[in-house]
């Protein structure tokens, strides 16, 4: 069918065939098992994938009630996007089929290249060059793909147990497949997604490509992303500032150290970029910088649910008033200043119990004393929120076992939705686990994000500030 113009295929952003296929060939073993072709299959029918599948194997003729074809040149229909996993060695065969099938998009799931050794970084540059002259994008290889939640497309090769995620406005990206659906529990972590992509080696598509594409999706809000190299330095620098003046982009970047570096050579056949020039880079182009991995999928939520605030102050609601004094040294890190009450407010909550009107507001004193605390609670709340001083608000909640206050909560949650349009972070704790997943759960589908501990509460709501300030062209 002839190539593709060579600047069209290097210029980026348009990932489309991926993400947005129509229809999609699976190259690979369809026996049942953890992992292949069986699973990719498995996966889009369950997750309400409706387009075309055709699973490509010359020794198979059915797999799960879809006819398997023996090559791609008896595939007579056309074909958005390939999916390969089969030895290393036959992949730069099947890239050359797909190109002369004039299919654009193709997902190297298989490894034993750049990642392994020599020997395979020139089979990954092989595969390069007939990408290159058939017009083909290629991710990966060693990857373990894409989510696109918007229309059912998640191909994990991997069984997770699970097909559907939620869908929502964060997308993540990786140069990991710790990011993908089987290894984590997207469904209970009540996360809401839009795209997952898992770069693997980036023989091709990589970091700038997928932020000029979301950059542009409108289903996408906030982008969070987990880097071990940077493969075009100037054009990351040059697509950053342009994305970070629409959307918060979150970054964790590994290979600080000497030893990290070199582990990253050793993952992906990555070169990591030293880190002081990295951290120059996130100042300049306003990218928000992460620190644990973790921080990928929980510091997002913020972003995804809550407005932004209008400055640093930060007010406080707490069943313990220890808490309020490690708040105190943590906000203090992340640009976050103390909120003083105004002199209205005080005394507002001081008449409900006196000292209640100080920082933090701490309801546990009161909480073993007064009957009315149900009616109560939403108004402290609510007026802590309200607060002209106060531009963010920190509640740390006690996930009672006698699930004794779980409705009280909830009032005072679903007030402050419908009055209160400031960014609130909710630390939960308590000694039944069930009962803070279920807390987290109700919450969370109000709109108000949980985590999972004081620091990443009060970092989120920090990054939230530091981000107000990028959008009003005050880089810090």
């Amino acid at each position: 069918m002839g190539s593709r113009n060579v600047t069209q295929y290097l210029s980026g952003g348009d990932l489309s065939s991926f993400f947005e296929p129509e229809s999609i060939a699976i190259i690979g073993s369809f026996r049942e098992g953890f992992f292949g072709g069986y699973v990719v299959v498995k996966s889009l029918l369950n997750a309400g994938y409706s387009g075309q599948i055709y699973p490509i194997n010359p020794a198979y003729k059915e797999v799960l009630g879809l006819k398997v074809y023996p090559s791609m040149r008896e595939v007579h229909k056309k074909v958005d996007l390939a999916i390969i996993m089969i030895n290393a060695q036959a992949v730069p065969a099947v890239i050359e089929d797909c190109g002369d099938k004039g299919i654009g998009a193709v997902i190297v799931v298989s490894d034993g290249f750049a990642e392994r050794n020599r020997r395979g970084a020139r089979l990954q540059e092989e595969i390069v060059t007939i990408a290159r002259q058939k017009g083909v994008r290629i991710l990966g290889p060693n990857t373990a793909g894409i989510v696109n939640t918007s229309n059912g497309l998640n191909p994990c090769p991997y069984d997770a147990g699970y097909y559907k995620l939620r869908q929502g406005s964060i997308a993540i990206c990786a140069q990991t497949g710790m990011i993908n659906p089987q290894a984590f529990p997207y469904p209970r972590m009540h996360l809401g997604i839009s795209k997952i992509c898992d770069f693997g080696n980036k023989c091709d598509v990589n970091e700038c490509d997928m932020m000029e594409y979301l950059a542009a999706d409108a289903s996408t809000n906030v982008i969070s992303m987990y880097l071990e190299s940077i493969a075009d330095g100037q054009r990351f620098l040059e697509i950053s500032n342009t994305v970070t003046k629409e959307k918060p982009v979150l970054v964790l970047k590994s290979g600080k150290t000497p030893e990290g570096a070199r582990a990253s050579a050793s993952h992906t056949g990555s070169m990591a970029v030293d880190d002081r020039t990295f951290e120059a880079v996130c100042r300049q182009a306003g990218l928000l910088r992460l620190e644990q991995f973790d921080e990928v999928f929980e510091i997002p939520k913020l972003f995804a649910m809550q407005p932004l605030p209008a400055g640093n102050r930060l007010g406080m609601v707490s069943i313990t008033g220890a808490i309020g004094v490690l708040t105190a040294d943590e906000a203090a890190r992340y640009g976050l200043v103390l909120a003083n009450l105004t002199p209205k407010t005080a005394v507002m909550l001081n008449g409900i119990f006196p000292g209640l009107g100080n920082f933090p507001v701490d309801i546990g004193p009161m909480s073993v004393v007064v009957r009315d605390l149900p009616d109560q609670y939403p108004q402290i709340l609510s007026a802590v929120t309200s607060d002209e001083n106060v531009d963010a608000v920190l509640n740390v909640v006690w996930a009672d076992p006698g699930r004794y206050m779980k409705a009280m909560y909830l009032e005072a949650y679903e007030q402050l939705k419908a009055r209160h349009p400031k960014p609130t972070a909710t630390w939960l704790y308590g000694p039944d686990t069930s009962m803070i997943a279920e807390l987290a759960e109700r919450l969370e589908n109000l709109g108000f994000p949980v985590f999972s501990n004081l620091k990443t509460s009060i970092k989120a709501l920090g990054l939230a500030c530091k981000y107000a300030n990028i959008r009003k062209g005050r880089l810090s």
